[in-house]
């Protein structure tokens, strides 16, 4: 004897299997894939934003330091004009288009003399306790602001501490900060002193 299945029967046997019931009801489909790559995909926007940035500004403080070291290998610079803390402001100035006002807080700079492009090749640095070490043949050395006379070889070094503005970023990478380096050496032009 077979008995047919009623509609209260079939309430229940439905009742019985929300699982089942979830599966195959496709209505929130869409919503639930972009609820699933919506994070990833907002990963991956601020990750390359923060890698352009980034990079922008490596390049500007790169170009700026090349445009300060053109100026005092032809004479347009002197030793006066970059003194104490003019040089870092100077660079700062230049640097206000891409950094924020902490900019001589987390600026350094260093630039000084040598008697041949072989000593300055064994200036170096290490990052000591988050903190910039210069070294010279393998001795530490201060930061100095010395612009060379005449004819002499210089080297001017600015780092820059950038800070990174996404705080996953920041996580990822073990600080809040990531370092900007610049380098150029050069010997004067013979201008007069």
């Amino acid at each position: 004897m077979s008995k047919e299945i009623g509609s209260t029967d079939q309430r229940k046997i439905e009742r019985a299997r929300p699982f089942q019931r979830f599966v195959r009801d496709r209505r929130g489909a869409t919503a639930l894939e972009f609820a699933l790559l919506a994070m990833p995909f907002a990963l991956l926007v601020f990750a390359i934003l923060e890698s352009c940035i980034s990079f922008a500004s490596q390049e500007v403080m790169a170009n700026i330091t090349d445009d300060v070291a053109r100026r005092l290998r032809t004479g347009q610079l002197r030793a006066a004009d970059v003194a104490g803390d003019n040089l870092k402001n100077m660079i700062c100035g230049k640097l206000e288009i891409i950094v924020s006002q902490d900019c001589p807080n987390q600026l350094s700079v260093d630039l000084r003399q040598y008697t041949a492009f072989a000593d300055a090749a064994q200036a170096g640095f290490r990052i000591q306790g988050g903190n910039i070490q210069l070294t010279n043949s393998g001795a530490d050395v201060p930061f100095t602001v010395t612009a060379g006379a005449a004819e002499s070889r210089n080297m001017l070094r600015v780092f820059y501490k950038w800070p990174i503005m996404t705080n996953l970023m920041a996580q990822s990478m073990g600080g809040n900060k990531t370092l900007h380096f610049a380098s150029v050496t050069w010997q004067n032009e013979p201008f007069d002193n």
